[in-house]
C-alpha cells in the first residue's frame, strides 16, 4: 500500500490524455444504461440493469471507511480471475511507465482533502488506459463503492463531434487543471485524427476535410476552440 496527499505529476498527465473523450464517452455511457436496480454476476462477467445485461470487468473498489482504493486485478479474491483480466492492463501500463498510482495494489487516500474524488480521478484514469467505453461507479455495501468497467460492443463510442467539441475540450481542462494541452493532444490521438503543434497552436485535421484550431495563452490554458471550414 501507498499512502499519497497528491497524485504524481506521471499520473496527472496521463489522466489528462483521457479526460476529453473520457467525459464525453461518460455522458453516452450514462444515456446509454436504462435505469432501474442492478446485479453483478463476477464470475461470468454479467452486470444487469433495468433488463439490459452487459459484459463488465471490475476495475476498482473503494472503502469509505478506510478512504481506501483497491485495483480489481489485487482484489485477493478475483485475483487471476476473467473478470479482473481487462484491468490486468492498468498494472501492466503502470509498470511499464513508472506509474505507481496504477501499480500499487492498495492506495491510501486519506491525506486527500477530497478522497471520494480522489478515487473517482483513479477510477477514470483506469477507464482511459484500458480503453473502456466508460466505468460504473456503485454502492456494494454500507461502506463500500464498486467500480466496473463496461466490455461489451453494445455500449457506444462517443464520436468526435465538431460542434461539441469546445465544450468537450473545455470540460475536459477543467477537470483536473494540470495540462489542457495534454487533454487535447488525448482527444484528437484517441480519435485517431492528425494534429500539428505549431507553438501555441494546435491544428487538427478532421473527418470531412475541416481543421480544428486550438489556440493556448501564455499560461497554457485553452483560449479559443474554432473549426475552420473546408473551402
Amino acid at each position: 500500500m501507498i499512502t499519497i496527499n497528491e497524485f504524481s505529476d506521471s499520473f496527472l498527465l496521463e489522466a489528462e490524455r483521457h479526460a476529453a473523450w473520457g467525459a464525453a464517452q461518460l455522458e453516452a455511457l450514462t444515456a446509454f444504461l436504462p435505469t432501474g436496480d442492478w446485479t453483478a454476476d463476477l464470475p461470468s462477467c454479467t452486470y444487469r440493469q433495468g433488463g439490459l445485461a452487459l459484459r463488465i470487468s471490475v476495475l476498482g473498489t473503494y472503502d469509505m471507511e478506510d478512504r481506501t482504493w483497491m485495483w480489481g486485478w489485487a482484489n485477493p479474491g478475483l485475483r487471476g480471475t476473467e473478470v479482473v483480466a481487462a484491468t490486468e492492463a492498468i498494472e501492466r501500463y503502470g509498470r511499464d511507465r513508472g506509474i505507481a498510482e496504477f501499480t500499487e495494489e492498495t492506495v491510501d487516500l486519506s491525506g486527500f482533502a477530497d478522497p471520494r474524488r480522489a478515487a473517482e480521478t483513479l477510477a477514470f484514469a483506469g477507464m482511459g488506459v484500458a480503453g473502456a467505453p466508460g466505468y460504473i461507479g456503485l454502492p456494494a455495501g454500507p461502506a463500500t463503492q464498486v467500480y466496473f468497467l463496461p466490455d461489451d460492443p453494445q455500449v457506444p463510442r462517443a464520436a468526435l463531434d465538431p460542434v461539441a467539441l469546445p465544450r468537450l475540450l473545455l470540460t475536459g481542462a477543467g477537470l483536473l487543471g494540470r495540462s489542457p494541452r495534454h487533454v487535447v493532444t488525448g482527444y484528437f490521438d484517441h480519435h485517431g485524427v492528425p494534429r500539428r503543434d505549431e507553438g501555441h497552436r494546435i491544428t487538427a485535421d478532421l473527418p470531412g476535410g475541416d481543421a480544428a484550431e486550438i489556440d493556448f495563452d501564455t499560461a497554457g490554458r485553452i483560449a479559443s476552440v474554432r473549426i475552420t471550414k473546408h473551402p
